[in-house]
């Protein structure tokens, strides 16, 4: 599974539907969703991929503290 929080939505998604594996870099996770989104490349780069033990995907903002 992927999980994506963009701008305040959420999206669970199957890799099938982006096209992807675990195996796959940051950079092209972020390709591929911004291609799903239907939003620039651009727009995601303040996001980070997040991998679990249990092998799902999360896109998220990154997190600022402090």
């Amino acid at each position: 599974m992927i999980h994506v929080r963009f701008e305040g939505r959420s999206f669970d998604l199957s890799p099938l539907e982006l096209r992807l594996d675990a195996g796959m870099s940051d950079q092209t996770i972020k390709e591929r969703v911004a291609q799903f989104l239907d939003v620039g490349l651009d727009r995601m780069q303040p996001y980070v991929v997040d991998r679990s033990p249990t092998g799902h995907l999360i896109v998220r903002p990154e997190a600022v503290y402090g």
